[in-house]
């Protein structure tokens, strides 16, 4: 299979040039082993290896071969991980100004991207899967009935899937969205091996961005955009706002790459790894049935998730998260057989600490004071979360991962907030940067 992108790359390397250019190691010299091998395919934008932001070859075939297999009109390559393709994807969908339809579970980056672009939140909460101590999957008739309370929204941001695996069913909820005429953008950060398991998680989406670092082998901040009704030249001038203007060549040839090894040998082990997690979900209790699952997603329930997590790495196995009453384990194609008898080993020394958690309470919905913009970019003061009740949050308190804000920026932190973050185990000792009563005056009698 062609991987353009890698090849071009390589070409350029064996024809041994004069490189009187970026980076300044000239393809010779990076001063560790491990990193010598990289050096001969850091380059800079050349004529035969191409722009990121500009079209033509090697990209224009790389990304091409990407969009197809996702089923997309384009993609774009992207070295900020799904960061920038949610910063990206929210400024190709809307306006400065306007009212956007959020799923109130999605990562902090889509938070920030509403102050960035000045967008105003309408809030989708999830369902609470009481028994399983988790947010369940977006229903379409949730969305439905936002959007017929909201008119005026025309575009709405979800994750699936989620951290713990748990897929919402896009197709549905796009065919409602694209009735009214709006759009649906969808943060599929953990979901970027899906297609390569049979599956169509993205299908009737008008923009997806997935994280290729989280779940396939390609290097860390390695990521993808697809959109569907946009030209490329849109998408690539998007993007070229929120990444850098020197984007690592390397890691776009391991995106390359990635999709030339998955749909070869990838494509069976992925399916040997989803077969294995299958069995753990039935030998230990986890996360199954009910909200449609990542097939490759290992939700444990545990009675106490981070004292679970810690025998875990005592025993040289260390997971993805963990909270609690969850630890979870993202397997790959790249887990060998090896890994998941480690796995296994561990998990039945263990199953005396598995089971259900005592119940946590769904996280809370705060009270918004101020927009997400005017909060972020207020100097605020420093303030012990402990001591913060009544006062305005100028940052995100999330725990990390997953990094989904229990309060945003501009939302008052009450007591159910504070009690809500003490029960998960948040450090109520932390200084968190709050709205100084001076500015929240002047916020407030401004209107913004």
């Amino acid at each position: 299979m062609p991987a353009p992108l890698y090849d071009a790359l390589k070409e350029y390397a064996r024809k041994n040039p004069a490189r009187f250019h970026m980076p300044g190691h000239k393809g010779k010299f990076l001063p560790a082993p491990e990193l010598a091998g990289l050096a001969s395919i850091d380059v800079t934008e050349l004529s035969p290896t191409g722009n990121l932001y500009a079209a033509g070859a090697p990209f224009d075939q790389a990304q091409s071969l990407w969009a197809k297999l996702f089923g997309f009109d384009c993609c774009q390559f992207l070295t900020g991980g799904s960061t920038m393709g949610i910063h990206t994807g929210l400024a190709l969908c809307t306006a400065p100004g306007e009212r956007v339809l959020i799923d109130r579970n999605c990562h902090r980056a889509a938070f920030n991207a509403l102050a960035l672009l000045d967008l105003e939140p309408v809030w989708l909460e999830r369902p609470w899967l009481r028994e399983e101590n988790l947010v369940g999957p977006i229903s379409p008739e949730a969305v439905e009935s936002a959007l017929e309370r909201n008119p005026d929204i025309k575009t709405i941001c979800i994750t699936s899937p989620t951290y713990a695996g748990v897929l919402s069913n896009i197709g549905a909820i796009s065919r409602i969205v694209h009735t009214r005429g709006g759009k649906l953008f969808v943060d599929g950060a953990h979901g970027a091996h899906l297609p390569f398991l049979g599956l169509d998680p993205f299908s009737g989406a008008d923009i997806v961005t997935v994280s290729a670092h989280k779940t396939l082998p390609a290097m860390g901040q390695s990521a993808l955009l697809f959109a569907s009704g946009f030209t490329p030249e849109q998408v690539r001038q998007a993007a070229s706002v929120f990444g850098s203007s020197s984007p690592s060549y390397p890691i776009l040839a391991s995106i390359d790459l990635a999709r030339d090894w998955l749909l070869g040998e990838g494509w069976y082990e992925y399916r040997r790894a989803a077969c294995r997690v299958f069995e753990f979900r039935q030998a230990f209790p986890s996360l199954k049935g009910g909200p449609s699952l990542d097939p490759c997603r290992l939700t444990l329930k545990v009675k106490d998730g981070p004292a679970f997590a810690r025998a875990m790495e005592e025993r040289g196995i260390y997971p993805e998260m963990e909270d609690g009453g969850h630890v979870v384990f993202i397997c790959t194609a790249q887990d060998s057989d090896g890994d998941f008898y480690r796995l296994e080993q561990a998990l039945v020394e263990l199953r005396d600490r598995m089971g259900d958690c005592p119940p946590i309470p769904a996280p809370p919905l705060p009270e918004r004071a101020i927009s997400p913009r005017s909060a972020l970019f207020s100097s605020g003061v420093l303030c012990p979360l402990q001591d913060c009740e009544g006062r305005v949050s100028a940052v995100q308190i999330a725990p990390y991962p997953p990094g989904v804000p229990v309060v945003a920026p501009g939302e008052r932190i009450s007591k159910k907030e504070l009690a809500y973050l003490e029960k998960i185990g948040y450090n109520m000792l932390s200084e968190v940067r709050i709205v100084s009563e001076a500015q929240y005056g002047a916020f407030s009698v401004s209107g913004k």
